[in-house]
């Protein structure tokens, strides 16, 4: 059976549709919900829903089963995660899961930014657990952008404090394709996949192609972190979060986002959809 925790959310969502597109029979995916009505359009395709909180250990036993291919996605509960994902790897452990993929971030061990902390911490207890793991370290999803743009064509800027610092980004399509790709496919365990987009921008070049499609004039403004962090928290992103987003910006500054290793285009069999395809899409919802 393959196995995909957080089968709601975003990601999660769309590993499953990628999956059944791809001619994975609903009967042999089971999605980790943790209530039953927010799935309920899943168990009506055929999927098997299984009942468990990250933040409930003792549910997560009913979540995995021997010889499970599973799909480890991050929670997204900063603060929590560490015990949360620990308790994940002890019940897929307990269960004797044949595969843990996870998804964690760019870089690895070797990321040295706030939001890499948590993801170190799980692949190492990962490793710890003797688990066949594979691990999808993903790189910036393009929407991180594009879910904003409301904001930047209203106020006809980007703001950020990444300087001239590039980001190889990905459409968050293009990652849960591959992680379809690991948990259906062979000689995947035991490996670590650096997933990125083939072709790194910075946020100028993005302010720019939102203005050659919009029409609109929009562009770059690039501040201090401490300026960036209160512009975040005066719009009521939560101080915690917005600490994150300046983090990560100042990861891209130094360019620890901007690796394109090919290996999620190797994987998914085709080139990372293009920043302006997804930005033309979030143009058209827009």
């Amino acid at each position: 059976m393959i196995v995909i925790t957080g089968a709601t959310g975003q990601l999660g969502r769309l590993v499953v549709e990628r999956l059944l597109a791809t001619g994975t029979p609903a009967q042999d995916i089971a999605a980790v919900v943790r209530t039953k009505e927010k799935a309920a359009g899943l168990a009506e395709r055929g999927i098997e829903l299984r009942i468990a909180d990250y933040d409930a250990p003792g549910t997560l036993a009913a979540a995995f089963r021997p010889g499970d291919r599973v799909l480890f996605v991050s929670g997204n509960a900063v603060g929590r995660r560490i015990p949360q994902h620990r308790a994940v790897v002890d019940a897929a452990k307990a269960a004797g899961v044949a595969q843990l993929a996870y998804t964690g971030v760019l870089g690895g061990p070797e990321a040295d930014f706030e939001l890499a902390a948590d993801h170190k911490a799980t692949e190492q207890a990962i490793l710890d657990s003797g688990l066949p793991y594979t691990f999808l370290r993903n790189g910036w999803y393009t929407e991180n952008y594009t879910d904003q743009l409301a904001t930047v064509l209203r106020h006809g800027a980007v703001v950020g404090n990444a300087g001239e610092g590039r980001i190889a980004a990905a459409a968050r399509a293009d990652y849960a394709a591959a992680a379809a790709a690991v948990l259906t496919g062979d000689g995947h365990l035991g490996r670590a996949y650096e997933l990125s987009g083939d072709t790194a921008w910075s946020l100028a070049e993005y302010a720019a192609e939102i203005a050659r499609q919009s029409g609109k004039e929009i562009a770059y403004n690039d501040v201090p972190a401490e300026t960036h962090r209160q512009i975040l928290t005066g719009a009521g992103v939560p101080e915690l979060f917005a600490a994150i987003l300046v983090d990560v910006d100042e990861a891209i500054r130094r360019g620890l986002l901007a690796r394109g290793d090919g290996d999620l285009s190797r994987l998914i069999g085709r080139p990372p959809t293009p920043l302006a395809e997804t930005v033309a899409e979030a143009l058209a919802h827009h």
